[in-house]
């Protein structure tokens, strides 16, 4: 209910107030992104990406832009200012990047079912915000991805087992140590994710910590992990 009423106060607004380009600032009268922007993004190439420090059981990892400039302003206005109608676009570029990361391994075994699975926030972290913003463009990006005939589903199957601290300010080696064994499979999703192959899911990859972490997780239980995708990534040093 929360998140229908700050789509429905941000689509007001819209209908009667300037606003400014989430990605570059520059004034619009309607819309989230100006055309250079929604350009940007629409001619996105996603790639395989790697961390600066690789951690032990990371995936592969493709991701759709580096984390600056325009697309780091929508990642931020959508996550922690709840501009939700930015859903649409970052939507689109997951999904480009599942494409690229399931590339491989549907044309090997052909089409077939496939899951994404976000990396969960801290519960705390979305009571915060109000919404969960992973979640929110992994289902943008099933939706962007169903349309174009692929059997895609949003499957929620983690969940923090314990309280772990921020991660902000953290080196790799203590973000890795923070997460590690963090995680655990909601119960009943074993049998979600072993009809078909897996992607993890997330907005931003910083030291893959947190996809190691999920891709543990989900191994353990059904092995079933092909690949991961990210919206953003931080280039390494």
């Amino acid at each position: 209910m929360r998140e229908l009423w700050q789509e429905l106060q941000q689509e007001l607004a819209a209908l009667v107030l300037p606003v400014a380009c989430a990605g570059c600032g520059l004034a619009r009268v309607r819309g989230e992104l100006c055309g250079e922007c929604a350009e940007e993004f629409r001619s996105a190439v996603p790639r395989r990406v790697w961390p600066s420090a690789l951690p032990s059981g990371l995936p592969r990892v493709y991701a759709a832009m580096p984390y600056a400039d325009e697309v780091r302003a929508v990642l931020l206005a959508h996550k922690e200012r709840g501009a939700l109608r930015l859903v649409t676009p970052l939507g689109e570029l997951l999904a480009a990047a599942v494409r690229k990361a399931s590339a491989r391994s549907r044309a090997a075994s052909g089409a077939g079912a496939l899951a994404l699975v976000p990396v969960p926030s801290a519960r705390r972290a979305v009571a915060g915000r109000g919404h969960d913003p992973v979640r929110r463009i992994a289902l943008a990006a099933a939706g962007e991805l169903r349309r174009e005939g692929l059997p895609v589903r949003v499957v929620s199957a983690l969940r923090q087992r314990r309280v772990v601290a921020d991660q902000a300010g953290l080196s790799a080696r203590q973000r890795s140590a923070n997460l590690s064994g963090a995680l655990e499979l909601v119960p009943g999703s074993e049998r979600l994710l072993a009809a078909g192959e897996t992607v993890l899911v997330d907005d931003l990859m910083t030291t893959g910590a947190s996809l190691a972490e999920a891709a543990r997780t989900v191994r353990e239980q059904v092995r079933s992990v092909i690949a991961a995708a990210v919206v953003a990534y931080r280039p390494r040093a």
